[in-house]
């Protein structure tokens, strides 16, 4: 599960297209690699090795400021959970 720190100012919210995941990620960007699907890329390769390409699926949906970081982290942190909001 990613979440963001406490008292996160600004992060961006993103879903993946290949899995469709939805998370809560510090760095604002218009894609990203899925923490859940993706892969980061090796660039330790060898002289016959072609270089990898990351395979950034998925998209910013909205950035988020303020309040609205926590809201969508507890959101999130509910959906994972099932509903069992006994531990916030």
């Amino acid at each position: 599960m990613y979440y963001v720190p406490d008292d996160t100012e600004r992060c961006g919210f993103y879903e993946c297209s290949d899995c469709g995941n939805r998370f809560l990620d510090l760095r604002i960007a218009p894609s990203l690699v899925c923490p859940y699907c993706g892969e980061e890329v090796n660039m330790e390769i060898g002289p016959d090795e072609e270089m990898p390409k990351a395979h950034e699926a998925a998209k910013l949906i909205s950035m988020l400021e303020g309040e609205d970081v926590e809201k969508y982290d507890t959101l999130l942190s509910l959906a994972v959970t099932g509903g069992d909001y006994s531990w916030i």
